[in-house]
């Protein structure tokens, strides 16, 4: 995937990211239509009771739902609506959300991600669901 033209633009696009850059995400698998990152669940974006702050896991769903349904519309794009179901509170020592794009038009696409944290044996869990719109930006 290393060597893949469309993971490596995703990979450049993802990096200039300042936010993204801040929380310590990486994008660890991109291509037409799907997306998969990553971010240590490290103390200080955790909340009162020790799980993942919510803004987080969204930060995570929006931008993988967002990477995946640019992909599949080919350029440039913005998350129009998103909605989340936290299924279980997010602890583990690293998150991990997964999107693919269901639905593509010609302007927009419908995606749906899952949001896993991992355990320190690695062991992966649903901790949320999101489905969101993507349209494609136009300049």
């Amino acid at each position: 995937m290393k060597d893949d033209p469309v993971f490596e633009m995703a990979t450049r696009v993802f990096a200039a990211q300042p936010f993204t850059v801040f929380l310590g995400a990486e994008l660890i698998e991109a291509g037409a239509g799907f997306a998969t990152i990553t971010l240590p669940l490290r103390s200080d974006l955790k909340q009162q009771h020790g799980f993942a702050h919510g803004g987080v896991v969204s930060y995570l769903a929006d931008n993988a739902l967002t990477f995946a349904g640019g992909l599949a519309l080919g350029g440039d794009a913005l998350t129009s609506e998103f909605k989340i179901n936290y299924v279980k509170p997010a602890g583990g020592d690293r998150l991990i959300a997964k999107a693919t794009a269901r639905s593509v038009g010609k302007s927009q696409a419908v995606c749906q991600c899952d949001i896993f944290f991992e355990e320190r044996d690695g062991t992966p869990t649903l901790c949320a669901i999101a489905q969101g719109t993507i349209v494609g930006l136009k300049r």
